[in-house]
């Protein structure tokens, strides 16, 4: 039986407190910032003390309406994508897709296993390539209840996008909104050392995918080796129908689903599509579904809302992690921990100083969960670093990348992370203890794969 934790919320909060009272003790400081192709970048020796601002009682709870705001968009994207996969689900073409793999499944025994590597490497894919993180929320979705039709917990549901865009995302190759904007700030070509790093990327990928398999294979030997049991989603409903199949109506309802999914990629890749594309998109999505799936107004309307009300904790838990930054930026000490932290690298060898590197960035990423703000901010103090450490710029780069990707998998400031995690009803530190293991395993693995170019094995 599943043993009562803390609700996310209580977690979140809980930390929200801390960083209140760590504005009391943190030095205030700021670095000048100025805009390097249309972003605001840190001015590398600029740092300087500033008067403090400590957060008080007034200001905890004014945090988290501001964090709210702050995400926005974020929380608009859950509720309205929410509303928009109920009408689908109302209409049956989901259920009735995912039924379709599971007979496939039952009737080719061997190939049931195989279907998670096969979706996992997609999900990589997309991280690799326009950097899917948000969109996840999308697909889990889909995957918790198909990961459930075939024997497993709702973990197996939230891995196989998570696990797989995260991993694809922290190996990637030619993510532009990580890897680019790094490069860029760095002054070295955008892409360059993309070979090593489609190695990187297909260790990462593979290490996530095992990691995964192995524990589906554990619950489906033995489901009482579930931390969770067999609880339902936040989305999930009982009055689901037993039995469906794939009608006309249902095809062409996939068939604009999957149409939607390739426009995500296609708009993420050439036109810029973020948070507030890909929420029309998805609205269209549903009021398409409503009228070829024959349902009426009524029915559309009381769908929406009905999967809008099942994602509001996981809203409310965005803008509350947000809520943390809020404070942490109204405190002035974002820039501080910063500063220490790139100081802390500054006397080592080449391959420790890349390893620090990588520390460091990881730390950073609990403070600022976005790839593109965090290289913003970073890498005009790490590049210039590591040239006086003999470290290469790429390395340098490769550092950054593992310690904001790796780490979005656990860090509770992520609106992300924790939505998908309430949306699934899977407690944080259930979550942290599940996933624990492998990310001490892949921060292992991130430090040989940093040691190999910067003790020179490799050269870029």
């Amino acid at each position: 039986m599943l043993k009562k934790s803390p609700d996310s919320l209580v977690i979140v909060s809980a930390i929200l407190v801390l960083f209140v009272i760590l504005t009391w003790f943190v030095p205030a400081g700021e670095f000048n910032r100025v805009e390097v192709d249309g972003r605001m970048v840190v001015e590398a020796g600029s740092y300087h003390t500033v008067d403090a601002e400590p957060q008080g009682f007034w200001a905890l709870f004014r945090a988290p309406l501001k964090g709210m705001e702050s995400a926005a968009d974020i929380i608009g994207f859950v509720l309205l994508v929410g509303g928009a996969f109920s009408i689908l689900t109302r209409t049956g073409a989901l259920d009735a897709g995912l039924q379709q793999v599971l007979r496939f499944a039952d009737n080719n025994k061997r190939l049931k296993i195989w279907i998670i590597p096969m979706l996992m490497t997609i999900f990589s894919i997309g991280g690799a390539t326009f950097g899917m993180s948000e969109e996840v929320l999308v697909f889990v979705l889909i995957t918790i209840p198909l990961a459930r039709s075939m024997g497993y917990d709702n973990i197996v549901g939230v891995a196989i996008p998570f696990i797989g865009a995260g991993m694809g995302f922290a190996g990637a190759p030619f993510n532009p909104f990580t890897v680019g904007i790094a490069q860029g700030i760095a002054e070295i070509p955008i892409f360059s050392g993309f070979e090593y790093r489609s190695f990187v990327w297909l260790i990462y990928t593979t290490a996530g995918i095992l990691f995964v398999m192995w524990y589906a294979k554990k619950i489906d030997k033995d489901p009482s080796y579930s931390p969770i049991g067999n609880i339902s989603a936040e989305f999930e409903h009982e009055d689901a129908p037993e039995e469906l199949f794939l009608t006309g109506r249902r095809k062409l309802i996939l068939l604009m689903f999957f149409a939607s999914l390739a426009g995500i990629m296609v708009g993420a890749l050439y036109y810029d599509w973020y948070i507030i594309e890909l929420a029309g998109l998805f609205v269209l999505l549903g009021v398409a579904s409503a009228i070829v799936g024959g349902l009426s107004s009524a029915e559309t309307v009381k769908s929406f809302i009905r999967g809008a009300q099942d994602l509001l904790m996981a809203a409310l838990i965005i803008g509350f992690s947000k809520a943390i930054l809020v404070v942490a930026s109204d405190g002035k000490i974002i820039d501080t921990v910063l500063f220490s932290m790139s100081n802390a690298v500054g006397d080592f060898s080449p391959v420790i100083a890349a390893e620090a590197m990588f520390v460091v960035q990881g730390f950073i990423n609990f403070f600022i969960p976005s790839g593109s703000g965090q290289a913003a901010i970073t890498m005009p103090l790490m590049a210039p670093l590591a040239d006086l450490l003999a470290v290469s710029r790429q390395t340098a780069v490769l550092a950054y990348q593992f310690g904001d990707g790796l780490f979005n998998l656990i860090i509770p400031t992520s609106g992300v992370t924790m939505g998908i995690l309430e949306m699934a009803r899977i407690p944080y530190n259930v979550w942290l203890k599940w996933i624990g293991l492998f990310i001490l395993t892949m921060i292992v693995v991130s430090m040989i794969l940093l040691s190999i170019p910067a003790s020179g094995l490799y050269v870029w």
